[in-house]
């Protein structure tokens, strides 16, 4: 029973950390001087990722995996953003 429990403690430790490691944190790379309203969104969209990060510190990770689909769709709205700013910078003459 002992051996079971540390066993379930090791692999419930390894699934945590593999978590942390495949979700990236958003990047802020979008020129503040050229689109100041979309890296504005983007530093927000950090800030709130940090939030959700601190919040899943503070519930020893037991969200039942909605504070990580949080954190994906952050990320997928980070890499929006990017797109945008790229747009942008296309069809600017």
């Amino acid at each position: 029973m002992n051996r079971f429990r540390i066993l379930t403690a090791l692999l419930l430790s390894l699934l945590v950390a593999g978590g942390i490691a495949i979700a990236q944190r958003p990047k802020e790379n979008i020129s503040p001087g050229r689109h100041p309203n979309l890296a504005a969104a983007q530093r927000f969209g950090e800030q709130a990722y940090n939030k959700v990060i601190a919040a899943q510190e503070a519930n020893e990770w037991d969200m039942g995996g909605h504070a990580q689909k949080a954190k994906n769709l952050l990320e997928q709205a980070n890499n929006e953003l990017k797109q945008a700013a790229e747009a942008a910078n296309r069809n600017k003459r």
